[in-house]
């Protein structure tokens, strides 16, 4: 049985670039798939590095139950060279978070964001 989802996409570094390798890999494993408009951010807390990022959300089903989804993007994160090292130094290659499984959010702060609130009112268009 398909499970819906809402996954979000960020990236600090070859933004427009990463984030389109990144759809290009979702497709892979969802169905039914639609993205959100893009959205730049400032950097969120004391980051180190103070680089913008480019937001989007993804909205679609999957055969994946919840651990094996949560594996897969953040197996898809190391293949883009994402490691704890870059992440101390504030270089984001990409970050996919589940928002939402079958109904049920995640990240729970994620979703008070403003530009969350926006990207969800453009994949409802």
């Amino acid at each position: 049985m398909p499970h819906q989802v809402i996954i979000s996409l960020a990236s600090n570094r070859y933004q427009k670039t990463n984030l389109s390798k990144a759809r290009r890999c979702l497709e892979e494993i969802l169905s039914d798939l639609c993205f959100s408009d893009e959205h730049w951010t400032k950097p969120i807390g004391n980051a180190v590095r103070r680089d913008d990022y480019l937001n989007q959300l993804a909205r679609g089903t999957t055969e994946l139950d919840e651990d094996a989804l949560n594996v897969w993007l953040k197996q898809t994160e190391l293949s883009f060279g994402r490691t704890q090292a870059k992440r101390l130094l504030g270089i984001v290659p990409i970050d996919l978070d589940l928002l939402e499984y079958d109904g049920e959010r995640r990240h729970l702060l994620d979703w008070q964001r403003p530009y969350v609130k926006d990207l969800l009112a453009s994949l409802e268009k």
